[in-house]
Order: C-alpha cells, then structure tokens, then sequence
C-alpha cells in the first residue's frame, strides 16, 4: 500500500515541479497583480479595515483563492488525464490497492502544489505589506485544512468529468463565484443583512476569515466554527470519493 501511495503522490509531484512555469507562475503573477490593483491603487482610497491596511486585510483571501483553485484544478486536471488519457486509473483499480489510498495518493498532491503556491503567494504578499502572523499555527493549519478540502473536490469533479469541458465548467462557474462572494475583498459585517446571509452559506467564507485570524487575529466569526464547518465539508467529500472509487461509478467502463 505505501509503494501504491508513493508512487501516485511522486508521479504527480515530479510533474508539478517539472512543468513549474505552468503550475506556480500564473498564480504568482495574478497575485501581484491583485496586490497592484486591489492593494495600492484601491487601498489607498478605501482606507484601513478593522484597523489594517486595505492591502493588509486582503492579503489571507488572495493567497487562499489561489490555494483553493490550484488544489481543486491540480487534482481534477490529474485524474480526470489518468482516467481518460494514459488509462493508467484502470491498472490502479484492478490491483490491490485500496480506494483510501488512491484517494490519499491523488489529495496529496493537489495539497502539495496548493501548499507550495499558498507560501510562495504569502513570501510575495510581503513585498507589498508586512503582513503579521498573529498566529502561526492557525496559518498551517488552515492551509492544510483548505487544500485538503478542494483536493478532495478536484477528485470527485475529476471522477464525474466526462470531457475538459468537466474539469473547466467547476472553477469558472462554481469555484470563482464562492471564492469572490467569500470576503475576500470584504468583512462580511459590511453587508446588508440579506447578503450577510447568503455569505454565511459560503463555503469558503469560513476558510477565508479563519486564515485572516491566523495572520491579523480579526474575523467575523468564530475559529471553532470554521475549523469545524471545513471538517465536516472534508468528511462529506471524503466519504463521497470513497464511495465512487470503491463502486467504480464514472471509472470503470
């Protein structure tokens, strides 16, 4: 079982370090950007917010939009190529490995390449702001948590995916929406009531603000409640693509 895990996790490292013009610079280079825009042209005008600079405050939501993304779309991209590509999903499954393992296989390198882009976004973020790291712990654990979380995602959206089309249609549609709509450029105390709400039935909110709390120790909810809503999402997930590896549903022909 170690040498099945090793394997998929080292196949799929080798290959993000090997394209890493593809896998780690356009994150990079958008998060620069978003720290141009957003950070010096816009925060100069709107201020400070729970008394931290603008540039500051969306600091913790760009690196994890950047973390989320390429965790979902390394893991979907990766299996969604080994189901209909190389074919090598097939061998996998008729040996005996088991489901939990090729689910940990695929989930650790998605959360290898969210980790690596989420510290090089953070070590960039500091040429623009000196970003406090109120607590270092909560930092680690929420990136563990969050690209864990959307790897699993990026496994079943990759499970399901019947053409490119699959893979894409998620991060355009779904994820882009959540991550925006998530407060990232905002503190959710801010909102009308109604939006408040609605914000509050995002996902990626509680991940978004447990991160800020991490670094600025400022949040709009509670830290148990969003580690706890993320675990219970990561359960959700897990037991889903237990389920679709183990019945073979959308894998075996």
């Amino acid at each position: 079982m170690f040498t099945s895990f090793y394997t998929i996790v080292r196949k799929d490292v080798v290959r993000i370090f090997r394209i890493w013009p593809q896998t780690f610079l356009p994150s990079i280079i958008t998060s620069i950007l978003y720290f141009l825009v957003f950070g010096k042209i816009l925060g100069e005008r709107i201020g400070e917010i729970g008394g931290h600079p603008y540039i500051t405050f969306v600091v913790p939501g760009l690196v994890m939009l950047a973390v989320v993304t390429n965790s979902f779309s390394n893991v979907a991209t990766t299996f969604f190529q080994a189901k209909f590509f190389a074919r090598n999903i097939d061998e996998v499954l008729v040996s005996p490995t088991p489901p939990w393992v090729i689910i940990s296989g695929y989930v650790a390198g998605g959360m290898v390449r969210g980790i690596v882009i989420g510290a090089l976004v953070i070590i960039v973020s500091a040429f623009f702001s000196p970003l406090p790291m109120t607590h270092p712990f909560i930092i680690l654990l929420f990136l563990i948590l969050s690209s864990l979380l959307f790897s699993l995602a990026g496994l079943v959206n990759g499970i399901y995916a019947k053409s490119f089309d699959g893979i894409s249609i998620v991060p355009t549609f779904v994820l882009t929406p959540l991550v925006y709509l998530g407060g990232v450029f905002y503190s959710a105390q801010a909102l009308p009531p109604l939006w408040q709400k609605l914000t509050y039935a995002d996902p990626i909110f509680y991940l978004i603000n447990g991160f800020r709390d991490g670094f600025m120790g400022i949040s709009d909810i509670s830290l148990s409640l969003s580690i706890g809503v993320l675990l219970a999402l990561i359960s959700i997930l897990v037991a889903i693509s237990w389920y679709l590896i183990r019945t073979g549903l959308g894998l075996r022909q």
